[in-house]
């Protein structure tokens, strides 16, 4: 699902950029600071509904300007679909598909999807706590089945409505208030049962493309094992509430669900976040992206767009390479301060400077 033509108006720093993309390895190549992972982060916007950075909406926004206008041709199937948001400072985002308005952000996604490595995906994925991890394998359910944006809207609203219930409480428990916490309990448990078992199933797909591309890697990374550690799934969430709520109460929050929950990782059988070493910890990280593509594209039978941005700043001249060796053939958009890597071949090379592409050249000019 390539993307054929993309514009990007009052975005962070890009007043306006208009390109036309083909297949191949398109590279975005300037000094830090001039607006390359701006551009990326608006694709990706595209895919996700979200910042890849985890920003709010007014952040995205020029600084003095309303709105963001986002637009991109797709190609899937041999037929083009055309993308169109307008962010607002403030205020309601506007989207359409093939210029028909749509008010759910699911109804965006689907036509546009994207593999993001970044250069915090080592912090994200593998150093740091669970919201990242979470976040991952949410992500990737979203691009499978855009439904399930909708299941992780819902499961967040009812969380909101069950801790303010808690706190007003105020650790007391009345006949109303366990009246009322009955009600979001049923609702919590339907969503929550239906999430941590999509989110299990996901990490079984996982397990075996994480081993493989580990041993593609080859440089010495031990075999992962990995695990959606949850410690009320194989009961049911409605039975874990009930269990907890004298604590719940007590504390004003939901102790247990899938926003508690996480993806244990560990190598040769110890915890890869205290355990691996800082390369074993950034193969992870490649493999865990390169895994979810893998599983998008056999899902959707095509493969997404990869977006690599800043990632060869971060590895090696071995890891690199061996990480291009494994990137399927697919429309790739990288980014790099000044020059791409040795052994990184692009087909067109963008320079941006403060936020306008100043050069374009084709492969070998």
């Amino acid at each position: 699902m390539p993307v054929r033509r993309v514009s990007i108006v009052d975005f962070r720093n890009l007043v306006k950029v208009d390109l036309e993309l083909g297949n191949g390895w398109t590279a975005v190549v300037g000094n830090n600071a001039q607006g390359k992972t701006n551009l990326m982060e608006a694709l990706a916007w595209l895919a996700s509904a979200s910042s890849f950075r985890g920003v709010p909406t007014e952040a995205l926004v020029r600084m003095g300007a309303e709105r963001a206008i986002l637009r991109a041709e797709v190609e899937n199937g041999g037929r083009t679909t055309l993308l169109e948001v307008e962010l607002a400072a403030s205020g309601r985002n506007r989207m359409q598909v093939n210029r028909n308005p749509v008010t759910r952000v699911r109804d965006l996604l689907g036509y546009f999807v994207a593999t993001v490595f970044g250069p915090d995906d080592l912090l994200v994925l593998v150093k740091g706590g669970p919201v990242g991890r979470r976040r991952y394998l949410d992500d990737l359910l979203v691009a499978m089945h855009p439904r399930h944006r909708g299941l992780i809207t819902d499961l967040e609203r009812i969380l909101r409505q069950r801790n303010a219930l808690l706190r007003q409480a105020g650790g007391r428990m009345t006949r109303e208030i366990a009246s009322t916490l009955d009600v979001w309990d049923d609702k919590l448990a339907g969503v929550g049962d239906e999430l941590g078992r999509a989110r299990r199933d996901l990490v079984v797909l996982l397990r075996p493309e994480i081993a493989d591309i580990l041993d593609a890697l080859g440089d010495g990374t031990r075999a992962a094992t990995l695990d959606y550690e949850s410690d009320w799934l194989d009961a049911g969430l409605g039975s874990a509430l009930a269990a907890t709520r004298p604590d719940d109460i007590r504390r004003g929050v939901t102790t247990v669900g899938p926003h508690r929950d996480d993806l244990g990782i560990r190598l040769g059988g110890l915890p890869s976040r205290t355990h691996a070493s800082q390369g074993e910890q950034r193969s992870l990280a490649l493999a865990l992206r390169l895994g979810g593509h893998r599983i998008l594209g056999e899902h959707l039978g095509v493969d997404p767009v990869i977006i690599l941005d800043d990632v060869f700043s971060e590895l090696d001249e071995g890891r690199a390479g061996r990480l291009v060796g494994l990137l399927p053939s697919t429309q790739v958009l990288v980014t790099a301060a000044g020059t791409l890597p040795t052994g990184i071949h692009a087909d067109r090379v963008l320079r941006m400077e403060a936020g306008t592409i100043v050069a374009d050249s084709e492969a070998g000019e």
